[in-house]
């Protein structure tokens, strides 16, 4: 089970916000530090913010911030703010003969699924930023960029 390009960036955002999660930082500068073009993360960090994991704050020196801390996030928070895992409810053929249950292709296919949500729902972002691994998560910024203020 894959998820989409819109999860994938909504999760680079909110990993790279939890490295400092009271500071506000602008659309521009996330989306140099995660690659997403920033167009399509400025859609993103809305739809965030629709759902409440994070908060905007316009104006000089404002940005995006995370509105719950890290540990109370999950990787499943977040993608289904954006793209809502969906899980098989019914045959997918319409099949009269499966009204009611899912055959059992369907079935092995949907615990399969159940599967990956209970690994997001049980995965917070503080546990990604905190496991140990030779590769930090995402890209790092130069130090150049670092400097430069949190709008830039």
């Amino acid at each position: 089970m894959t998820i989409s390009q819109t999860a994938e960036y909504a999760l680079r955002a909110i990993v790279w916000l939890a490295r400092d999660p009271d500071r506000p930082l602008g659309t521009p500068r996330i989306a140099r530090a995660t690659r997403v073009p920033p167009g399509y993360l400025a859609r993103v960090l809305q739809a965030l913010a629709r759902a409440s994991l994070v908060e905007s704050n316009p104006g000089r020196g404002g940005g995006f911030r995370l509105k719950r801390l890290p540990a109370d996030i999950t990787v499943l928070d977040v993608i289904n703010a954006v793209d809502p895992v969906e899980r098989i409810v019914r045959c997918p053929l319409g099949l009269e003969k499966h009204r009611g249950h899912l055959c059992p292709l369907h079935r092995r296919l949907d615990e399969a699924a159940a599967l990956v949500e209970r690994a997001y729902a049980e995965t917070t972002i503080a546990e990604i930023l905190a496991e140990k691994s030779p590769a930090e998560p995402l890209c790092q910024e130069s130090e150049e960029e670092s400097e430069v203020g949190s709008n830039g």
